[in-house]
Formats: C-alpha cells, sequence, structure tokens
C-alpha cells in the first residue's frame, strides 16, 4: 500500500495524476455541493416551514390527510439508504438531463436524497422558536406568510444556519460516495485511481482534501451561526467560540 514510498517512479507517476485531476476534481466537489444544497433548500425549506405551522394548532392549519402524505414521503425517501438512492435514480437523471454520469448527473440523486433530510432539519430548527413570540405576533393581527416570513425564520436564524452546514456536509459526504457509479469530483479521484488503479497517494490527497473542505465549512458555518445568535451576549459568543475550540484541541 505504501509502495510509491519506495518507488520515485511511481510516485513521480502519482504526483502527475494530482496535479493533472485535483484541481478539476476540487471544483467539479464544491461546484456539485453547493448547486445540490442550494436546490435542496428550495424544495426542502418550504416543506420544513409546512411541517410545523400546517400542523394543527399551528399558524395555518393544513388537512391532517395532506400532513400525513407529507410525513410519509419525507420519511420514506430518507430511509432508503443513498448509495440504493443513486441507482434506483439512474434513469430520471438519464431522463432529465440526458446522462447519468459526471458531475451534472450527480446533482439530481443528490437533490433527492438530501431535500428530505433538509426539510427534517427546518422542521427541528422551527421548533425551537419561542412560542410565545408567535403568539404575540398573532395577536398584532399578522398574516400567517407574515409570521413565517418576519418571526419564525428570523427568531430560528441561528439555528437554520447550523443545519445548513449539517446539510451542506452531508450533501458532500454523499457526492464523494458518488464516485462509484460514475460521479465527479475527488470522491471519483479517489476510487478510480486510489481504488481500482492502487493509486494510494491518490486516494489520500484526495481525501486529506475532503477532511479540509468539512473543517472550513463547518467552521465557517459554527461561526456565523454564533454572530447571529441574538439570545447570546459579546461575552457569550466568546465564551461559546473559545468551548468550540477547546473542543476541536481535545478532539485532535
Amino acid at each position: 500500500m505504501f509502495d510509491f514510498l519506495s518507488d520515485p517512479a511511481a510516485m513521480a507517476e502519482e504526483l502527475d495524476i494530482l496535479a493533472q485531476s485535483l484541481p478539476m476534481g476540487l471544483w467539479e466537489t464544491i461546484y456539485s455541493t453547493v448547486l445540490s444544497t442550494v436546490l435542496s433548500y428550495v424544495i426542502g425549506l418550504p416543506l420544513g416551514v409546512i411541517m410545523v405551522v400546517g400542523e394543527p394548532g399551528g399558524v395555518r392549519p393544513l388537512p391532517r390527510g395532506v400532513m400525513s402524505v407529507l410525513n410519509t414521503v419525507i420519511n420514506l425517501l430518507r430511509s432508503v439508504p443513498f448509495l440504493i438512492l443513486m441507482m434506483m435514480v439512474i434513469p430520471l437523471s438519464r431522463l432529465i438531463l440526458g446522462t447519468s454520469v459526471g458531475t451534472m448527473a450527480l446533482v439530481v440523486p443528490l437533490v433527492i436524497a438530501a431535500f428530505p433530510f433538509v426539510s427534517r432539519l427546518v422542521e427541528a430548527s422551527l421548533r425551537e422558536a419561542d412560542k410565545g413570540v408567535v403568539e404575540a405576533a398573532q395577536s398584532m393581527g399578522c398574516t400567517p406568510f407574515q409570521i413565517i416570513w418576519k418571526v419564525l425564520l428570523p427568531e430560528c436564524l441561528p439555528s437554520l444556519i447550523t443545519g445548513f452546514t449539517t446539510a451542506f456536509i452531508t450533501i458532500l459526504s454523499y457526492g464523494a460516495m458518488a464516485g462509484i457509479i460514475g460521479g465527479g469530483g475527488l470522491g471519483a479521484i479517489a476510487i478510480n485511481y486510489g481504488y481500482y488503479r492502487k493509486k494510494y497517494l491518490v486516494m489520500y490527497v484526495a481525501v486529506i482534501v475532503l477532511v479540509v473542505l468539512v473543517q472550513i465549512f463547518q467552521s465557517v458555518g459554527t461561526h456565523f451561526a454564533l454572530a447571529l445568535d441574538r439570545r447570546l451576549s459579546r461575552s457569550g459568543k466568546k465564551r461559546a467560540r473559545k468551548e468550540l475550540h477547546g473542543d476541536k484541541a481535545g478532539f485532535q
């Protein structure tokens, strides 16, 4: 597995592969992850809001049958393992994009796998909202849309950002697995070169880059969530950041 350390020719070959494929693989990974996350939120955010405001006693109750159907669909999609879901969605990718191979074809299964997860994250965030604030808005005569847009979403913004970070990292890990069925990005590099062709240096570098990406996006998401949390004082935010960095240092 570590033969490349004692074989200069093998190491030179693998470094050449990295130089040619890593920049494009990094771009494909970021591009597909960002696009899939945005599209997942386009679908999942409204669904998550509906799951909260449409329940009995909510801001805008919906018929029980509608809520049951939505819950069932979300739960069914979340229960299918991603690798199996990718294979099931191949015909849909071909129908929409004309191909089931490559970075763009990867977006379709990523969105279908991620939007139910996103809807549950949004639902969990909105349930943290202070009911007293919602009741106050209702007593002032606010419409359901005004309560959602001006009360619920702003009140839960830090939690929503934390959920967005979680969804982004989850989609990033899903995309890395998609190299098995012809998806692009760092996952495809690690699998096609590192696993199938036994270019282990390529695989290690691709995995390290993925880990670094996760650390960067997690840190950025945590920073914004703390910065926008109105429940924390300035000193409380500093203490929370110190505790966060302390946890990371202890983990390392």
